[in-house]
């Protein structure tokens, strides 16, 4: 599996070909153009040529390339993997399955870009991300993802769950009434639990009041701290907070790195813990450091040895 940055996963509507430019210039880590909920069902056909040509002909950076496929119980699925695998080639990386109730959902997916690349003679290999956005989905969240070795994360989608569920929310996804707590906290430690479990990542929501960047800010930071790797965008203003939000600090990174010198120095005298700062610090402290050191140097943030 590829590891890649997903601090930020910004969603452009397919249709719209004079958005290509300016996403692919955003500054996300991932773009995809959306064949699905962005385009209206009259428009999603004609959009798989748009989104193939843009994939191949613009220059995309460092972002990763994507698109977000319609759900393979509609009649657009087969469609979308066929014209847009066969015209973009390699120049599309990843492939989002959106509404997957089951680990067989997947397979499909899986099995006709098998089919697809060997066709073609591609050599490199498609990687799948997939939304959990149904109560279905959820429910089976821990087999699907362990569905597929092109499977790299998990996405939580509150908007459609909120109707499979058949909750009481606002265009924002947030509850009617004063709820105690974040509502949707079930699910997305369910859907972290199962991607960290997996070896994956795990993507939070989308946020649609794209007008209180404050608000995204603080939903992308609670996120983060339960293990969450990054945040779609719905609209470029979102990508920069998203990029902050997901990176380990230079005060962070410091202190990870401070904390592995303190437990090898420990460890080689043969002690399993030592103090750093007033702070025991064991083997647990050492993993949580190594996940923060391992997060700066994907994103190329690592610094010098500690001080």
């Amino acid at each position: 599996m590829n590891v890649r940055a997903r601090r930020s996963e910004l969603a452009t509507p397919a249709s719209n070909d004079w958005m290509f430019a300016k996403a692919a210039a955003s500054g996300a880590d991932l773009v995809f153009l959306d064949l699905e909920d962005a385009c209206a069902p009259a428009e999603r056909e004609a959009a798989r040529a748009k989104a193939a040509d843009g994939l191949r002909n613009l220059d995309w950076g460092r972002a990763t390339r994507a698109i977000r496929m319609n759900g393979v119980d509609t009649r657009w699925a087969h469609g979308d993997v066929i014209e847009v695998v066969t015209h973009a080639r390699e120049a599309l990386d990843v492939i989002i399955v959106p509404k997957v109730r089951r680990a067989r959902d997947v397979w499909w997916v899986d099995v006709l870009l098998t089919q697809l690349e060997q066709t073609l003679g591609l050599t490199k290999r498609i990687a799948l991300e997939v939304l959990i956005e149904e109560t279905e989905g959820l429910e089976h969240v821990g087999e699907i993802a362990r569905s597929s070795p092109r499977l790299e994360a998990v996405i939580f989608g509150a908007g459609d769950f909120s109707a499979s569920q058949g909750a009481r929310v606002d265009t924002n996804f947030d509850p009617v009434v004063d709820y105690p707590g974040d509502m949707w906290h079930y699910a997305r430690a369910r859907v972290v639990v199962a991607a960290r479990s997996a070896g994956i990542d795990a993507i939070d929501a989308p946020f649609p009041n794209y007008r209180d960047p404050e608000a995204y800010r603080a939903a992308a930071e609670r996120a983060a701290a339960m293990g969450y790797v990054g945040k779609w965008a719905i609209h470029p203003s979102q990508i920069e907070p998203a990029n902050q939000v997901f990176a380990p600090t230079p005060e962070e990174i410091a202190q990870a790195q401070k904390t592995v010198a303190a437990y090898r120095e420990a460890e080689a005298t043969g002690r399993g813990a030592t103090g750093l700062d007033g702070m025991l610090v064991d083997a647990a402290h050492l993993r949580l450091a190594d996940n923060i050191t391992r997060r700066a140097e994907l994103l190329g943030l690592s610094q010098g040895s500690p001080s």
